[in-house]
């Protein structure tokens, strides 16, 4: 395909790269075509292929500051096709929506900083001072193993560093200005296997049932109100997401029983202090109980201040709104960005992401290239 003119129309960037089929952990052409349009415009690209995951940096400029948008290319699976009413990696514009897979999340966006770029790039010119750089990775729906993590290790390897970055998360409720994410509550999920003794329902003496004592400690679980609300985040919530137990017998009393769960928590805690206090619980239950934990993300805020106040007036300026800060809503990559840099989140409206007809109003993409053109003019002010 012809990227010519590719670089100052968001909608048709975005609309060629729903086009690439980029189900984790597929490229699809899609850092193929971000490489040649970044490429075009001077930058410096460093495709980054960790295991089966393919990444890109790309970085206009030596100096600093370095401002980074982070995004990712990936999408998740669209189920099936015929649900759609369009095809769901056609990226067309329908009834002045844009759609299709990773129209929100987050192919819009990422057209998005490529304009924003390339237009402060033509107004700069070699008077440029600073860098832009874009941090793209293919595993952000996935395990998030060989992505962000790994591209940001190469970077401090390198000795580059990240002076403030922008995730092109979609972040806005219902409509484009409202919300940014200056932070995330933290995720642990666990796996806690209950053993006891199978045996015939009609002798119990003879067996030992896991069932109830895992159905006891989960309750205590549950009741567990951590009341830990605060200025900038909501409260901690543990939530059981799954009970499994590998028995199709109705006369059987099994042998073991498993329960995962969630827990979503705020910066008045750890990883560390979570995990000591599901095996504490586990502890306490008097019964062979085995736990398996793995916490895929620490709370964290980017406290507001000048940079977010930059943020929140580049989006007044273009919207008319003043955008929330908000650390509410699931994980994203800036949980393993907050360690190098400061970072917040802002993007497309989130209503329609991971969903059957994903869409995003096709004037938003335009408007959210010139919220991040603004952002860049006054970063570089």
């Amino acid at each position: 395909m012809t990227t010519g003119g590719l670089a100052t129309d968001p909608l048709r960037l975005a609309g060629a790269l729903i086009r690439c089929e980029s189900v984790t952990p597929v490229e699809g052409g899609a850092l193929d075509l971000l490489g040649e349009v970044l490429g075009g415009l001077g930058f410096a690209c460093h495709r980054l292929p960790f295991d089966e995951v393919d990444n890109l940096y790309a970085r206009f400029g030596t100096g600093a500051p370095n401002f980074c948008f982070a995004g990712h290319t990936d999408v998740v699976p669209t189920g099936d096709a015929a649900d759609w009413s369009v095809p769901p990696f056609a990226g067309e514009v329908v009834d002045g929506m844009l759609r299709g897979r990773g129209a929100a999340d987050m192919k819009g966006a990422i057209a998005a900083f490529v304009t924003a770029a390339a237009g402060l790039i033509e107004t700069r010119g070699a008077g440029f001072d600073g860098s832009i750089s874009l941090l793209i990775t293919g595993d952000e729906e996935g395990p998030a193993v060989n992505g962000t993590v790994r591209m940001l290790d190469w970077l401090a390897e390198r000795g580059e560093r990240l002076d403030h970055c922008l995730v092109g998360e979609p972040t806005n409720p219902g409509q484009l200005g409202e919300m940014i994410k200056n932070g995330r509550r933290g995720s642990l999920n666990a796996w806690i296997t209950a053993r006891g003794t199978a045996g015939h329902v009609a002798y119990p003496h003879l067996a030992d049932n896991p069932l109830p004592r895992l159905t006891r400690l989960l309750s205590r679980l549950q009741d567990r109100r951590f009341l830990d609300a605060s200025e900038h985040f909501q409260e901690t919530n543990l939530e059981v997401t799954g009970l499994t137990v590998d028995n199709t017998a109705t006369n059987v009393i099994p042998d073991a029983a498993q329960a995962r769960l969630n827990i979503r928590f705020n910066t008045n805690h750890s990883g560390e202090s979570l995990s000591a206090w599901l095996r504490e619980q586990c502890e306490t239950a008097a019964a062979p109980c085995d736990i398996e934990i793995q916490v895929s993300g620490e709370p964290f805020l980017t406290p507001p201040g000048p940079f977010t106040d930059l943020l929140i007036a580049a989006i007044r300026e273009e919207t008319g709104l003043t955008p929330a800060l908000s650390t509410t809503g699931g994980t994203s990559d800036a949980r393993f960005i907050k360690n190098h840099c400061p970072v917040a989140e802002f993007g497309l409206i989130s209503q329609t992401m991971h969903k059957v007809d994903e869409q995003v109003p096709a004037g938003d993409v335009e408007r959210l290239a010139r919220i991040y053109g603004r952002i860049l003019e006054r970063y570089f002010a």
